[in-house]
């Protein structure tokens, strides 16, 4: 079986558009969340979301394919641009030896909008023949492998808010045994618009919350739902000997991978976290490990079922001793839930702070709940000489990934 290190990063998140913004501010604690600015939210519960700042994507693509491309896309391939260029892995590797395993949870959102819309408006002449390819939610895996050449093996997996934890965890598993030499990994999403707001709310998902320091609260007894995110986060994953070889940086090992389903409600996890923790146990077997020294950057929504559940299933997955001891944190808090995108940018986070030996704090953390009573990092970053780092990530139809890193 083969090694598999994490060669190159890019993000482009809420509170950052690239890596080194992104880590500097998840540290400090920032917040990224706000009203939402592009629609008028006056007949909307929900008016708080966290978009991206400043993001222009001329600026790194070209206008000719931002012009014909939906903004998940777009997002999706500035992450990869960047994670590529971290890595120096572009023209060093034979094209059939890199593949693309890139998802999203909903894909072309805004298109499908517009375009039904220009349907019923003017009539079948008005839907634009780009249709179709801007929506697909496979769409930004096949423009990054065009891209850059990558003709090994490529798809999208749809998971919900699991889908760029599946696509790194089933990239590592394609390296591993032998599929691929490197792979691009990651996730993209662009939800913030008045259909998914309205969808979400209805579903009573979102954060009733005016107050964006009172909204994305995981963990904390007051969490009465999500606040949505956009973006994307990218990893170039690499086989160690073809790392080692090209003098390649490595950020972390990933060592561990865990898939499984609850099998018990489209939207409600299952109480007794079964299959939650077996996800976590998956990723952990075969390894030795000092639970004081392993952080686990949690999916914690601030949603009332998820973060009790995911307690539990931290609790069963090791033991009530060691979990005591773990560092938790989740930087949802300031990122907001980037849905098929959070998995990527968290996996980003934990192998930062195992690199760093730094732990993001989940932020606005101000009442402890009795169902929550492990250390969720509150508030200020900590400073941990960390071996190992987990990445969690949960979906609407009982969807459970993790993600486990170590440092070579």
């Amino acid at each position: 079986m083969n090694r598999v290190v994490i060669t190159g990063i890019g993000a482009l998140t809420p509170v950052g558009n690239d890596i080194k913004t992104f880590w500097e501010n998840l540290v400090k604690g920032v917040n990224g969340i706000d009203n939402i600015s592009y629609f008028d939210t006056s007949p909307f519960k929900n008016k708080l979301a966290a978009e991206l700042k400043g993001f222009k994507p001329e600026d790194c693509l070209d206008k000719n394919f931002v012009r014909k491309n939906d903004a998940y896309t777009l997002y999706a391939l500035a992450a990869a641009q960047e994670a590529m260029a971290d890595s120096g892995l572009e023209g060093k590797i034979a094209g059939e030896d890199i593949g693309v395993y890139f998802g999203s949870g909903i894909g072309g959102f805004k298109t499908f909008c517009t375009e039904h819309e220009a349907l019923l408006t003017g009539g079948a002449r008005k839907v634009s023949p780009l249709f179709i390819p801007k929506m697909i939610s496979n769409i930004a895996a096949g423009n990054i492998a065009i891209r850059f050449g990558a003709r090994g093996p490529c798809f999208s997996v749809t998971t919900a808010c699991a889908s760029s934890s599946s696509c790194i965890g089933e990239a590592y598993r394609a390296i591993k045994h032998g599929y691929a030499k490197a792979m691009i990994s990651g996730g993209s999403e662009a939800p913030i618009i008045p259909l998914a707001i309205a969808g979400f709310g209805n579903a009573l998902a979102l954060s009733p919350s005016q107050d964006k320091n009172a909204a994305s609260l995981p963990f904390d007894k007051r969490r009465d739902g999500f606040v949505i995110g956009e973006g994307a986060g990218a990893l170039i994953l690499e086989e160690y000997e073809h790392a080692l070889r090209r003098g390649a940086k490595i950020y972390a090992e990933i060592c561990g991978y865990g898939s499984t389903c609850d099998a018990y409600h489209v939207t409600a996890p299952d109480p007794e976290a079964k299959a939650t923790a077996k996800a976590i146990s998956d990723s952990l077997a075969g390894l030795e490990f000092d639970a004081s020294k392993t952080y686990v950057n949690a999916h914690g929504t601030g949603t009332k079922l998820n973060d009790k559940t995911e307690t539990a299933a931290i609790r069963n997955a090791f033991g009530e001793d060691k979990a005591k001891l773990l560092h938790i944190s989740s930087t949802k808090s300031m990122t907001g839930h980037m849905l098929g995108a959070a998995g990527a940018v968290e996996a980003i986070a934990a192998v930062l702070a195992l690199k760093n030996g730094v732990i993001p704090p989940t932020i606005n953390y101000l009442v402890p709940d009795e169902e929550c009573d492990l250390d969720y990092t509150p508030n200020k970053a900590a400073k941990v000489d960390l071996e190992l780092a987990l990445s969690t990530s949960f979906g609407f139809g009982g969807h459970n990934a993790c993600l486990a890193f170590r440092k070579v």
